[in-house]
């Protein structure tokens, strides 16, 4: 492997620790090189927080080696103030001769700024290593800032006959299709997610919570479709615990700090209107969860990035049946007896 790709594979692995607390910032990874050795490295850890590049420096023990060492970072540096200053401008204060770029920021405030910054202070800049790679790494902050939506996640559990629920259940909980490991791993990706999203009949039958009880993390923002106010704040999604964005047609309801109301469009045109909300919010990924109907609504609008489907052993033989994908099946993970087929949609 090549020296430059080599650094930016390790920026790379650095970068995924922010998973699910950087946001709305994105995922970032940086390790500073001296006779090709690793003498500092860091990662951006939280929203607010020292980025990457800077935690690096300051993990350098022996500042005097920045002048002759190369700066590898997984996307350009930032250029601007926004809560912290410009990491340009500290990889210019520092005198780092080098510097080595995995993919250029798509965000309006940097988009190539951050180069031509450290171009123009004479720095020698190589940009595009794993470039690919880098992209992957923060396709949810590239879909949100290039597409003008958030990055799109549907997940579902199905039984073996192909039904997501039974016609009828006794009480007002969910009916397990998948084994605890399977659902303990769904909590971890609401972890790692902005928010989640489910349909009215999904919160009327499980009357679900939402969070990530069986993980430790921060619960994602509760997106809940209500067209005309058929749910009450019984429910646990209306508790107030964790912020919710409700989707309605009523009109002049009264929002609080943790309970928003917001209009859609609830007609051919619903989940644009969804992902305009969203993206007004600031929403870069959503996990779609439910129900059969709102799962569907995406998938015929072609508005999805990646399907997560589990399959469980047991059979229904009859119920609510699941949505029908077509997409490019990339990966297949057995979990006990439950199969999860990962899909992501190429058009």
């Amino acid at each position: 492997m090549k020296t430059h790709q080599k650094y930016i594979k390790r920026c790379i692995e650095l970068a995924k620790n922010g998973l699910g607390t950087t946001y709305p910032n994105p995922l970032v990874g940086s390790v500073i090189v001296y006779n090709d050795e690793i003498i500092g490295e860091g990662w951006h850890r939280k929203a607010g927080e020292s980025h990457a590049e800077v935690n690096a420096i300051h993990a350098v023990k022996n500042k005097s080696l920045l002048s002759k060492a190369t700066i590898y970072v997984s996307l350009e540096p930032c250029s601007h103030f926004g809560k912290t200053p410009p990491c340009c401008d500290l990889i210019i204060a520092h005198s780092i001769p080098n510097v080595v770029i995995g993919t250029i920021d798509p965000f309006a405030k940097v988009a190539g700024n951050g180069i031509k910054k450290l171009i123009e202070a004479g720095k020698n800049v190589t940009v595009g290593i794993l470039e690919d790679e880098c992209n992957e790494l923060n396709k949810r902050f590239f879909t949100f800032h290039n597409k003008k939506r958030p990055y799109i996640i549907l997940k579902w559990a199905e039984s073996q006959d192909g039904f997501i629920a039974p016609i009828s259940k006794d009480n007002q909980e969910p009916v397990w299709i998948t084994n605890p490991f399977s659902r303990q791993l769904v909590h971890k990706w609401r972890s790692e997610e902005p928010a989640i999203l489910v349909g009215t009949n999904t919160v009327l039958s499980d009357n679900p919570k939402l969070d990530t009880r069986d993980w430790s993390g921060t619960n994602p923002v509760r997106i809940i479709l209500d067209k005309s106010g058929k749910i009450s704040n019984n429910y646990h999604v209306k508790d107030q615990k964790s912020k919710t964005i409700v989707l309605t047609e009523q009109e002049n309801l009264t929002s609080t700090e943790n309970l928003i109301y917001e209009n859609c469009i609830f007609d051919n045109r619903l989940v644009y209107s969804i992902c305009t909300i969203l993206y007004k919010n600031n929403v870069q990924s959503v996990l779609i969860e439910g129900g059969s109907q709102t799962l569907q609504s995406f998938i015929e609008a072609n508005l999805w990035d990646e399907a997560r489907i589990f399959k469980g052993d047991n059979l229904f033989k009859s119920g609510v049946k699941s949505p029908k994908i077509s997409g490019k099946k990339t990966d297949k993970q057995i979990i006990l007896k439950d199969e999860l087929l990962i899909f992501f949609n190429h058009d």
